[in-house]
């Protein structure tokens, strides 16, 4: 596995991403699918390319996938990464939404008319270890064989969050997706980078519908009510400083964790060696599936208004 087979891969993605809505939107025979039909769909656009890119790697198979045992006072410590993170996020989706819509919210409600249980599984379960298999283990790696750790990262991350095809959720995805290889460089598994994705999705699962059982509908209205632009931002700046704090006291985290797993060095090295790659590393699929998943991002967000 190499970058140009990778740009193959995140092209054959986004064919198959488009085709699927066009057939389900705009076929002959409008199909209507549930919300957990949808999930279950969008993970398998991905899945399905990387796991045939992965089973014709051949020698390669094991080292895309790296499920190295990880230390129990290290998962634990990724836990509480995870909750230092969310403030950053929070912050970078917040300002995406001067923009745009929130993708997530649009959806909840259908979420919500699922059960818990159901919406947990898909979410903060499934969709976890299909999107870490794939862009941390197959892209990132693939990528690395090819060029530096540096450059890996930055592209798989760059993937990672176009492939959430909405300009709401790329900003925080491309970030989430950085941060997520430096904890697979940390401890040198990829269980740590799924736990993470677990517990930040989970999260998120369990405040919706924490939100809908607690609040009685009237309140929930009110919250949701629109918020002017010079309150959202009085809001953000706030949340920013926050974010700021909680940022700088994971990075001290992760410096943890590299140390307890005997990794400080493969950590520092993502930084120092940054040389040229071994092969080139943007190709003509690289270039088409990008432009294709913008052109895309545009088309739903001016035309359709999504």
């Amino acid at each position: 596995m190499n970058s140009k087979k990778v740009n193959r891969l995140f092209l054959i993605m986004i064919l198959t991403h488009l085709a699927v809505v066009t057939v389900l939107n705009f076929g002959i025979i409008k199909v209507e699918i549930d919300i957990v039909t949808n999930f279950i769909v969008s993970q398998m656009m991905i899945a399905i390319p990387a796991a045939i890119f992965w089973i014709t790697s051949k020698g390669q198979r094991r080292s895309l996938l790296s499920f190295r045992k990880v230390k129990i006072s290290s998962m634990l410590m990724v836990v509480l990464f995870t909750y230092l993170m969310m403030p950053l996020t929070t912050v970078i989706n917040a300002v995406s939404m001067l923009f745009v819509e929130n993708a997530v919210a649009g959806i909840s409600e259908d979420v919500l008319n699922m059960p818990f249980g159901v919406m947990f599984f898909m979410m903060a379960v499934f969709a976890p270890m299909i999107e870490e298999m794939v862009f941390r283990g197959v892209v990132y790696r693939g990528y690395q064989n090819s060029g530096t750790t540096f450059q890996a990262l930055i592209l798989s991350a760059f993937l990672f969050g176009l492939i959430h095809m909405n300009f709401n959720q790329a900003p925080y995805a491309f970030v989430l997706g950085i941060v997520l290889v430096l904890l697979v460089e940390a401890t040198g598994s990829i269980w740590s980078s799924i736990l993470f994705h677990i517990v930040f999705n989970g999260n998120s699962v369990c405040l919706l519908f924490l939100t809908e059982t607690m609040l009685p509908e009237a309140a929930l209205e009110e919250s949701s009510a629109e918020v002017g632009s010079q309150q959202w931002i009085l809001v953000i700046c706030v949340y920013m400083v926050i974010a700021m704090i909680t940022t700088a006291i994971a990075a001290c985290v992760l410096v943890w964790i590299a140390n307890n797993e005997g990794r400080m060095g493969t950590l520092k090295a993502i930084w120092t060696n940054r040389g040229n790659a071994k092969e080139k590393m943007l190709t003509g699929s690289f270039v088409a599936g990008v432009l294709l998943c913008l052109a895309y991002m545009i088309f739903t967000t001016v035309v359709l208004g999504v």
